[in-house]
């Protein structure tokens, strides 16, 4: 699997414009449609703005993955390419899947004289943070290689409101953006700012310390909070209520 982002208005590119690009195959990078350039029109440069996302490919004469650490094997949910009520989503509207099954884990960390095991077992049904892991097409299909300071929590429901974070992750239901200005006025969407205010539901553990003992976190659910705008993970709930998952951390103050 390779996705790749052109900022150029309009090109084609062939396999040969390929070659400078080390390790890739050219039938494995895919473009979105473009218009056309005249062969030999680009030059070096004009690929600085290329960006290329390729998954591993394991070959298939490999039976089995196992981590290493404290990293983790997720096969990942497939891409959602119809909507709740039937309709076919292009492949620019699927949403990319943040969740899996842990279908391998490794041999846990060292902290200190301590060694800990994974808190995450094979079978688990997990959500973890954007942009995280290595992606590994294994087996026909797709995983991620990630640590597992990286899963936000364990989710065994279709409502990311159940989720149980894991770590120093905090689980908040941010509330909802003001309707109106201080003076009345109704406000667009366009124009609402994000709230950064919202409802702990749901505490992880806490972090571990130099001796691998759990510090419990500040935080409690019920407790109404500030935090960082910009941060962490957002999820839509079943209910429609926007939901964030972060570090407690990027949790600045408890308003009361």
């Amino acid at each position: 699997m390779a996705t790749s982002q052109l900022t150029a208005s309009s090109m084609t590119v062939s396999a040969r414009n390929l070659a400078s690009f080390e390790g890739l195959r050219p039938s494995a990078v895919k473009f979105s449609s473009f218009g056309t350039i005249k062969p030999g029109s680009l030059s070096n440069r004009s690929f600085k703005s290329l960006v290329v996302k390729a998954a591993n490919v394991v070959a298939p004469k490999y039976t089995s993955i196992k981590p290493l650490g404290d990293r983790v094997l997720v096969k990942l949910k497939e891409t959602e390419e119809k909507t709740d009520g039937g309709i076919l989503l292009p492949s620019t509207a699927q949403s990319k899947p943040q969740g899996g099954e842990v279908v391998a884990v490794g041999e846990g960390k060292t902290i200190g004289n301590t060694k800990l095991e994974s808190s995450v077992k094979t079978g688990a049904q997990v959500i973890y943070s954007k942009y995280a892991g290595t992606e590994v097409e294994f087996n026909g299909s797709n995983h991620l290689l990630l640590k597992e300071d990286d899963i936000v929590g364990i989710l065994e429901t279709n409502d990311i409101k159940d989720l149980k974070p894991l770590n120093d992750r905090v689980l908040i239901k941010v509330a909802q953006a003001e309707e109106k200005t201080a003076g009345g006025l109704l406000l667009t969407e366009a124009s609402k700012e994000k709230p950064s205010i919202g409802t702990v539901i749901a505490v992880g553990p806490g972090t571990l310390d130099e001796q691998g003992n759990r510090k419990p976190s500040s935080i409690a659910p019920g407790n109404t909070v500030l935090f960082s705008k910009y941060a962490g993970n957002d999820f839509k709930g079943a209910d429609g209520s926007n939901y964030i998952a972060l570090r407690a951390s990027e949790v600045m103050a408890i308003l009361s």
